[in-house]
């Protein structure tokens, strides 16, 4: 998956890549106030957005915890979208560019 660099500044990754980067952002920030709600004793489930948001429907809710490990997974492995290869392989030509001319000064 491509960085925020990645276009001039704008990620030019697919639809699925972007999602994924937004689900890590959610999932990070509810399993934080997980062990925030853990640390302060109120327990395990007392900051759970997710829990809270989708606990009379616990199907929905495992299936917004599956996709949120399939987002960690896409990110170990990057994706491999036609347009997320192209945006990367930009970003590698320019940043190679960046180091010639660094090496000449």
């Amino acid at each position: 998956m491509c960085n925020l660099q990645c276009a001039g500044g704008k990620c030019g990754c697919c639809p699925v890549a972007k999602t994924a980067k937004v689900l890590l952002v959610i999932g990070g920030l509810n399993w934080g106030l997980v062990g925030l709600g853990v640390l302060m004793g109120q327990g395990l489930e007392s900051l759970n957005v997710v829990h809270l948001v989708l606990g009379n429907w616990p199907i929905v809710e495992g299936i917004v915890y599956i996709l949120v490990g399939l987002a960690a997974v896409l990110k170990i492995f990057g994706c491999r979208c036609k347009k997320c290869k192209a945006a990367c392989s930009a970003c590698a030509a320019e940043d190679k560019k960046d180091e010639k001319v660094e090496a000449k000064m």
